[in-house]
């Protein structure tokens, strides 16, 4: 089978975002093929396809790009939204449980990017858009594996982007701030706790807790989304949200000290 319409992959698709990405892109016209670890689970948005893929794994992610192509004949759009989270302080989280994260965050989109980009080169066109975050461009105290995944994200997209444009294919960020989704709730909390960090992990984890329940809506994130993959002439990165437009400013335009304080009071980090 083949379509006329463009056609969208959208990695972790099943909820928050990615399932926001994946109904806004059928709104906009695509054929949509949306990605979860178990789909027997999912309840698909209309219009959407949805198929079974672990990032983690080399052979999943080359055998759904491959299903999709024989299916729809094209893929236009990658969306890489498939991510996991991380709480706890660097020295409470162990190697193992960083390269969980990597395996997914970082090499989970690289896998999906080597499956597609033969595809993308040879029709000459197309996009692959990386889900980063604001902590791929800020500190995240408390956080530094997940924004250590999220900064090489950042430069590995910057980086693919270069290479890749002659192909007539692009890689671009989408960076939201908190997002209303079950992130935080979701995130494995670390390993080896450490007493000196506990006072300190519990604010940060109130903290989280109360900026997620009132973080923009998926949708507004979608949007975006939509906006990556369609704009004529797109931009490298798109911040997605309010907060994160000003985050941005910030990391652009404050003086080191006065950044390096607005970060440690946002935070709730002594002095």
């Amino acid at each position: 089978m083949s379509t006329h319409r463009p056609v969208a992959l959208v990695t972790g698709a099943s909820s928050g975002i990615g399932k926001a990405a994946a109904f806004a892109l059928v709104e906009a016209g695509f054929d949509v093929v949306g990605t979860s670890r178990d789909t027997s689970r999912v309840t698909p948005p209309r219009g959407v396809t949805f198929l079974d893929l672990d990032v983690a794994g080399d052979a999943s992610a080359t055998a759904v790009v491959q299903q999709v192509i024989d299916r729809f004949g094209r893929i236009d759009v990658l969306v890489n939204n498939a991510g996991v989270g991380l709480m706890g302080a660097a020295e409470e989280n162990s190697v193992a449980q960083a390269q969980a994260v990597f395996n997914v965050n970082v090499f989970g989109v690289m896998r999906m990017v080597q499956a597609v980009l033969p595809h993308m080169r040879a029709r000459g066109r197309g996009r692959i858009i990386n889900l980063s975050s604001v902590v791929g461009f800020l500190p995240s105290p408390y956080m530094a594996v997940y924004a250590a995944s999220k900064h090489a994200i950042e430069g590995y997209s910057q980086s693919l982007d270069h290479e890749i444009r002659d192909f007539g294919v692009r890689a671009l960020l989408v960076e939201p701030a908190y997002t209303s989704t079950g992130f935080e709730a979701n995130s494995p909390r670390p390993d080896m706790p450490l007493q000196v960090y506990a006072a300190q992990r519990r604010a940060f984890d109130r903290m989280m807790e109360t900026a997620i329940k009132d973080g923009d809506d998926p949708a507004v994130v979608a949007k975006v989304i939509v906006t990556a993959a369609t704009a004529p002439k797109p931009k490298l990165r798109y911040t997605a949200g309010p907060l994160a437009g000003r985050a941005s400013a910030l990391r652009r335009l404050a003086p080191a000290g006065v950044f390096d304080k607005r970060i440690r009071k946002l935070n709730r980090l002594a002095g």
